[in-house]
């Protein structure tokens, strides 16, 4: 990147500290991750993951990269989506989080179609044009370079592919804004202490939203990296959206 710092949050860190900070944050709420979403969303993440899963368009057979995979939630329906011909790949840039997810999905019973990679989004270890479809979903926010990790993700999407970007974004209802800043500032930090004994990591991801690009900007990034027929559907007034592009 041209410059030596970025965002953490609302502070100005050095790019090459914010891995580890961010690493920080995930290792710390690993394990109340999925408790925290249902409480944070009230259960509505369930419904924004749907209709993310509805717009794959997968087919059986298929090959689907799960990034910032977390733990598993995408990757356990897709699993089904692609059945025993087909391979999902959850992979994220945290080990906790991956392991998380590797538990859980054993658990479930899930092993044959998944595979489980630890890799950084900006430099994905796997060959050109090798995915039908590739998901992230409220992990872009997290990344240093998000230009560079959306060109990463078109290197390694076939032809005729799509990337699907389930990210928070900007409220667009009249009124919302307000509420939700309420919410995110003063409510979730608390939450997250009483919840995951951490309010510090909760009051970060907060920020990270914040910081994110909106609607419009992420429509240009991805375009910016190659993706045709970007579009984007808004969720809950705008606060959260769905970015969907092609690989041309």
């Amino acid at each position: 990147m041209s410059n030596d710092k970025t965002h953490f949050g609302f502070e100005q860190v050095p790019v090459n500290e914010k891995v580890e900070r961010v690493a920080g944050v995930f290792h710390s709420v690993a394990e109340k991750y999925d408790v925290m979403n249902d409480v944070m969303s009230m259960g509505i993440h369930r419904l924004w993951k749907r209709f993310a899963l509805s717009q794959t368009g997968l087919k059986a057979g298929q090959r689907v990269l799960d990034l910032a995979g977390g733990t598993g939630d995408l990757a356990l329906r897709m699993s089904r989506m692609v059945g025993p011909a087909g391979e999902v790949v959850l992979s994220d840039i945290n080990a906790s989080m991956l392991s998380c997810g590797r538990e859980r999905l054993l658990d479930k019973g899930v092993a044959g179609n998944i595979q489980y990679v630890q890799a950084n989004a900006e430099c994905l270890p796997f060959p050109d044009n090798h995915f039908d479809c590739i998901t992230i979903a409220f992990g872009l926010r997290n990344v240093t370079d998000k230009d560079a990790a959306l060109r990463s993700m078109y290197r390694v999407l076939k032809p005729g592919g799509r990337l699907l970007v389930l990210e928070f974004s900007k409220p667009v209802a009249p009124g919302l804004g307000p509420v939700y800043d309420t919410y995110s500032f003063k409510i979730l930090p608390v939450m997250g202490k009483l919840i995951a004994n951490d309010a510090d990591s909760y009051r970060y991801l907060a920020e990270s939203i914040r910081m994110h690009p909106d609607q419009q900007t992420l429509k240009e990034m991805l375009e910016a990296a190659g993706f045709g027929k970007v579009s984007f559907h808004n969720m809950t007034g705008g606060i959260v959206a769905l970015h969907k592009g092609f690989k041309i």
